[in-house]
């Protein structure tokens, strides 16, 4: 590129972001950025490369879909928000990004002059409204991995280029940048921005895997409980090699956030970690941050091996794991390690542990049988049917389910059985984010059906129309089921739980729950030209789920909107 007078900070962002390796560049509009549609403009027009731009009309949904989409890239994109406030307004959907792990570089800005500096006037909104105190840069820290300003636009480019890079390596997530409105306008001499390159992988050593691989061989009866395996490239694949060649069962806890092992596998062990905390001898944790619950509930007899790269979470305040030993490099490199060194093992050992997880699979797939059963008998719409007539309808689809449900999600998991790498996916870090994380993910996989559970009380807390928006101006058509039972279950519950005699239970006035005055949530959807279904009998569950997968698969949002009965 030649030195042009033209070309100021807004083309150094869309230099930097290109030389990351950044598909996309989702942007929820701000006044700041028009140095960088310029720059993208002057690129097109040019036939200069370019990152993908999304004009997106709601920050949760900016972010959002950035989350989803670097849930199946797995590397890093760019995030334009503005000033403070947009900030603030995408933070949940940030701290969300923290939480599972997303590599994103995002950005947004301040004034430094407020219009007393010669030169392009910033605007008066930055004087009167915009600016904080301490920075945009200051308000980001505790809700990502790494925050700073870009003072200068000579280092802009090479600090989009670290910030990239930080953001993904372990433990991969959210890095921001302010990068104030005079740097953006500032004239930029156009130095090549460097590419970011993948991170080079971690591998514990044959010293450290040897003893570790001794201590599973004299394990009797050994379970690994796993949250995030299967959000690692190789890691679900790993994990079940490892799993079968030590004969190991796998409990998926409640606290896990994607799909890590086939549910529908004969070594698949549930979801409850219990009946393990005084049986088993040895908890191998894999990316696995929280297992015990409360974290003072140590297991009688067992020894935990945590098996992660980053096993002390940064942004966890109190994480608790009783470990004995460590195994700290890249988890799909050291499960295939521990792969290879399933040798020399306890035959009459292995065929106990065998029988008894088969014996515990079997009654598991026979309670879910009879769990579907009667759903199927009850009068009205029982979510475990909703969940189970999915499971049937998706079979061989190789779809991608995105939850946003909080009283169904075990439902969710129990009934729907992923089976596949990247076939499950709970939205983390606050409800309102999963229409966007869901098109994040079908703009990843567009090839794939991609399917969002969400509950009534969290489809409300969502940007809904920019994420329609979103949905139709990128052709990025998502199945919605709304499990709808008319209440915020979970508070309800809650205020149940602690008050069970307390003046509501007394007299019925159960406050900050009741959801019956929202109108029909399918006829948001409407307007946009998307299918749009409600469904209040079992009879017509799967006529209209079948329908709404044939709208989808022909191009178009489908919203379902279940009336379940509880």
């Amino acid at each position: 590129m030649t030195n042009d007078p033209r070309i100021d900070g807004g083309d150094a962002v869309v230099a930097a972001f290109d030389a990351a390796g950044a598909d996309h560049v989702f942007c929820s509009s701000g006044s700041e950025w028009a140095p960088v549609w310029e720059a993208l403009a002057r690129r097109h027009r040019d036939g200069e490369p370019a990152p993908r731009y999304l004009d997106l009309t709601h920050e949760t949904v900016a972010v959002g879909m950035a989350t989803g989409y670097g849930l199946i890239a797995r590397r890093p994109q760019g995030v334009l928000l503005h000033a403070a406030p947009g900030l603030l307004q995408g933070s949940m959907a940030v701290h969300g990004a923290l939480l599972a792990g997303v590599p994103m570089v995002v950005a947004s800005s301040e004034s430094t002059t407020y219009g007393d500096a010669p030169g392009h006037d910033p605007g008066g909104q930055w004087y009167r409204n915009l600016s904080i105190v301490g920075g945009p840069h200051g308000i980001a820290q505790p809700f990502t991995k790494w925050s700073t300003e870009a003072a200068s636009v000579h280092t802009l480019p090479a600090m989009i280029t670290r910030a990239a890079e930080l953001a993904w390596r372990a433990p991969a997530g959210p890095a921001y940048l302010n990068i104030p409105l005079e740097i953006l306008l500032e004239e930029w001499d156009g130095r090549e921005a460097k590419p970011v390159v993948p991170p080079g992988s971690t591998h514990s050593s044959p010293e450290e895997v040897d003893p570790v691989a001794q201590l599973i061989r004299e394990a009797a009866n050994p379970v690994i409980v796993t949250e995030t395996a299967g959000r690692e490239a190789g890691g679900f694949e790993a994990l079940v090699a490892f799993a079968e060649a030590w004969h190991i069962p796998v409990v998926e806890p409640d606290s896990a956030v994607c799909g890590n092992f086939p549910r529908t596998h004969p070594l698949h062990a549930g979801s409850d970690i219990g009946p393990w905390m005084d049986e088993a001898d040895l908890i191998l944790l894999v990316n696995c941050r929280a297992p015990f619950y409360p974290p003072s509930r140590r297991p009688a007899r067992a020894k935990i091996l945590v098996i992660d790269e980053v096993p002390q979470r940064p942004h966890v305040v109190y994480q608790v794991l009783f470990a004995d030993a460590y195994l700290e490099g890249n988890v799909a490199n050291t499960l295939r390690q521990l792969t290879k060194r399933a040798k020399d093992l306890d035959e009459r050992a292995v065929a106990v542990r065998r029988a008894a997880q088969e014996e515990r699979h079997a009654a598991e797939q026979s309670s879910i049988a009879a769990a579907e059963a009667t759903a199927a008998e009850v009068r009205g719409v029982d979510p475990v049917l909703v969940a189970a007539t999915l499971r049937r309808l998706l079979r061989g689809q190789d779809a991608i389910v995105v939850d946003e449900t909080i009283t169904h999600s075990r439902v969710v998991r129990r009934h729907v059985q992923t089976a596949d790498p990247d076939s499950y996916f709970y939205v983390q870090g606050g409800l309102g984010q999963g229409i966007a994380v869901a098109l994040g993910v079908k703009l990843a996989a567009r090839e794939r059906p991609v399917v969002l559970t969400i509950g009534d009380g969290a489809f409300t807390y969502n940007p809904v129309i920019p994420s329609y928006d979103a949905s139709d101006a990128y052709e990025l058509p998502l199945l919605i089921v709304v499990f709808n039972n008319r209440v915020y279950k979970s508070m309800n519950l809650n205020h149940r739980r602690f008050y069970p005699d307390g003046a509501a239970a007394e007299t019925g006035e159960w406050l900050g729950t009741d959801l019956h005055r929202l109108p029909r949530l399918a006829a948001f959807a409407e307007p946009f030209g998307m299918h749009t279904e409600t469904v209040d009998t079992s009879e017509l569950l799967a006529p209209a789920l079948e329908r709404a997968l044939k709208a989808v698969a022909e191009g178009t949002t489908a919203v379902v909107d279940v009336l379940v009965t509880r």
